[in-house]
């Protein structure tokens, strides 16, 4: 026996030489003749497979490999979960390497999976191209990075996520890239702002994060373009199902795959969509900086954009029940919904989402300030208390404690974000069920309610 193991292929039984029927001879084919070795066995004489091209370990890798030629189209996109990817030649293998579009030869660069996330998020916001990379954060730094330069300035909101007005001012701002944070629903401020000096970029939430806050996106399009300068839009918040940011103007539109198209708290993703030119040069910041989607994280954001339509529905239907409860309770002092008619851009709702759909992000004031409304997150029993949005659970939190902790106290009420207000991205459980958890927490809390909930079954 040689150090190294091998075995050849095992070869089909025969009845007879060539054929599959009885040996006409009549002697018995299954009983192997004992004056010479089997052909379909080793002869034991020589060490297994010494005459074999390649060693067993080689060829399990080789076995292992390869994956079956598949006619037929799948149901569900498959998970291409590996790092490289073999080309049939050194051209081929420069070739995708230079360019992803032309091929794949390792995951960083390009998988087919996670370009399968890309390219359905374009189809759906209407985007020449789409990219999918490693988070929310990961798709506004990208997205941002693609078109700034040093020296540069950005008109940004002052009602936005805190960590993407902190990645502008502190991270842009460190490579001298000037932000100038404006008020998005007051026109002549956000006009004046991009004019002041020349601007490179105007950037916006649908949906400002937590005020619910709602940009016109037709207006702040013209502006920004009227400038020479482009128009980013963070859609998380709303959804590419509620608004598309695209078709009312925007150059690029970024959303937090975690949230609603992912929808069930369990991936981290982040899309981007727009013209094909634009996102050439997004994918390019993406492969730099390694901002990149895992295959298994891709699959389950396709698998819950399948259901997104469905979902946001019973989201929207749920909130906007739950916010009308909400504002007719004794202690909250304001509610804001874009579906509610006192939402203060429900005039802009009306226009630019999806006829019927609010949403399912809501925000609400409480007398009593921080103290009370930390007070209600902590008595609530069904809400999970949980700095996310966009799943199935009912979310709530006090951002001045969490998603805005970075902005000090005068830089809150800038951004319209007072003390006892309560951010709740409103889930798909039983309505009545959340309007009691709420109603037991503001009584808890000492907030007052009109009417005592009933106990909590369970």
């Amino acid at each position: 026996m040689t150090s190294r193991e091998r075995s050849g292929p095992i070869e089909p039984h025969r009845s007879g030489p060539g054929s599959s029927l009885p040996d006409p001879s009549g002697s018995d084919p299954s009983r192997p003749d004992p004056s010479r070795p089997s052909p379909s066995r080793p002869d034991p004489s020589r060490p297994i497979g010494e005459s074999d091209a390649l060693g067993f370990s080689t060829r399990a890798i080789r076995a292992a490999s390869h994956a079956p030629e598949v006619n037929q189209r799948p149901s569900s996109v498959p998970i291409y979960q590996t790092a490289t990817f073999a080309s049939l030649d050194t051209a081929e293998l420069a070739l995708v390497a230079a360019d992803p579009r032309a091929g794949y030869a390792y995951s960083r660069l390009a998988n087919p999976t996670t370009t399968a996330l890309g390219d359905a998020y374009a189809e759906l916001a209407d985007g020449e191209a789409g990219i999918a990379l490693g988070s929310g954060m990961a798709a506004i730094h990208a997205a941002c990075a693609s078109v700034l330069r040093a020296g540069d300035r950005v008109v940004a909101p002052l009602a936005a996520y805190g960590s993407t007005r902190s990645q502008l001012t502190t991270y842009f701002g460190r490579f001298g890239v000037e932000i100038r944070l404006a008020d998005m629903t007051d026109h002549v401020e956000v006009d004046a702002a991009i004019n002041e000096a020349p601007t490179r970029l105007v950037y916006a939430e649908t949906s400002a994060n937590p005020t619910t806050f709602v940009t016109d996106h037709a207006a702040v399009a013209e502006l920004a373009h009227r400038a020479g300068a482009l128009y980013i839009v963070d859609n998380t918040f709303a959804s590419t199902y509620v608004c598309r940011p695209l078709a009312l103007g925007a150059d690029l539109v970024v959303e937090s795959a975690t949230k609603y198209i992912g929808g069930h708290s369990d991936l981290m993703a982040g899309v981007v969509a727009g013209s094909a030119r634009l996102i050439a040069e997004v994918r390019r910041v993406q492969v730099d900086t390694g901002a990149t989607l895992a295959p298994i994280e891709a699959f389950l954001a396709l698998r819950g954009m399948l259901t997104l339509a469905v979902r946001v529905d019973r989201h929207s239907a749920n909130a906007a029940t739950l916010a009308a409860w909400l504002a007719r309770q004794a202690g909250v002092e304001r509610v804001l919904y874009p579906g509610l008619p006192s939402h203060p851009q429900h005039d802009v709702v009306l226009r630019q989402f999806r006829p019927g759909v609010g949403g399912g992000m809501l925000a609400f004031e409480v007398a009593g300030g921080r103290a009370a409304g930390r007070a209600i997150i902590d008595a609530l029993a069904v809400t999970e208390r949980t700095a996310s949005l966009g799943s199935v659970h009912t979310m709530v939190v006090h951002p001045p404690s969490t998603s805005q902790r970075q902005l000090s106290e005068e830089q809150l009420i800038e951004s319209g974000i007072r003390p006892g207000l309560l951010r709740v991205s409103v889930g798909l459980e039983d309505v009545e069920d959340l309007k009691a958890d709420f109603a037991r927490a503001l009584t808890a809390a000492g907030v007052g309610v009109g009417a005592v909930a009933p106990a909590l079954t369970t």
